[in-house]
């Protein structure tokens, strides 16, 4: 009698699902816990740009429609949820890729999780304290006698949360490039060959990420090409060695060494 066994595919969905929900459990108690402090928390969110006003002579923002501040109100607590639960979203997300790395990788693990919550509170810390007041300054530079700024809550909580999420997972890119190095997908070599091609989309992606004016862009710009080379720093230090010295060593050598790593994939299986 032959015993049922799940597919491959169907236990990698499984797994998905059961990471999904942890991530959204943990997603909902961070949010449960911020909404008692929805107000102050909006008011840590808006400091940057009241700052900005304060120097312009109006600290005043406006919502438009009656339900506006409520909603607003739940945004900013789904938003400061999310931050609260970082840790466990790289950690589900981080073990979730777990098991397509061979044993003795899986020890990068922890380190991994840990780095990329802090990349990514870096990315959303400099875009809140180096971005937004310049950024803030130089749009609030357009108002005179006649024409007055009074940004919306509803307005400034999208774009401040854009920006901010986007300055967080964009700093994560020494993580992934390492990361993929160490998987073989990417060498240094490669990196060194197409650095001008990344440097170009960097700005692109600054130019669709960012407001339409060349200061936040740069400001974003000059941070990935800092990290690119971080990126290549890793990718040195923790990428898996040059194939062509794989195909140098002799076939007992590729034998024993390819009977290693199929038991390490077996024992991480297990």
């Amino acid at each position: 009698m032959e015993t049922e066994t799940k597919s491959p595919f169907t236990e990698h969905l499984g797994e998905l699902r059961d990471r999904l929900v942890r991530s959204f459990i943990a997603v909902g108690v961070g949010f449960a816990g911020a909404y008692a402090f929805k107000e102050k928390l909006f008011q840590i969110l808006t400091a940057p740009l009241v700052t900005a006003m304060e120097a312009n002579g109006n600290a005043q923002m406006i919502f438009t429609g009656l339900p506006e501040a409520f909603f607003t109100y739940l945004k900013v607590s789904l938003l400061a949820g999310i931050v609260v639960a970082t840790p466990v979203l790289f950690y589900e997300f981080w073990m979730f890729v777990s098991p397509g790395l061979y044993r003795n990788e899986k020890k990068y693990m922890l380190p991994v999780v840990v780095l990329s919550i802090f990349f990514f509170l870096l990315g959303s810390s400099f875009g809140y304290f180096i971005v937004f007041p310049y950024g803030f300054q130089f749009f609030l530079g357009f108002a005179n006698e006649t024409i007055q700024a009074m940004p919306s809550m509803k307005e400034y909580l999208s774009f401040a949360s854009k920006m901010l999420l986007a300055f967080g997972f964009v700093f994560e890119l020494p993580l992934v490039l390492t990361f993929m190095a160490r998987m073989g997908l990417v060498t240094v070599p490669f990196l060194k060959k197409n650095r001008k091609y990344a440097l170009l989309l960097f700005f692109v992606g600054a130019a669709l990420i960012t407001p339409p004016d060349v200061i936040t862009q740069v400001m974003m710009a000059l941070p990935l090409m800092i990290l690119y080379e971080i990126s290549i720093l890793g990718a040195r230090i923790f990428g898996r060695k040059n194939p062509l010295d794989e195909e140098t060593q002799p076939d007992s050598n590729k034998a024993s060494n390819s009977t290693e790593a199929s038991s390490d994939r077996d024992d991480s299986a297990e």
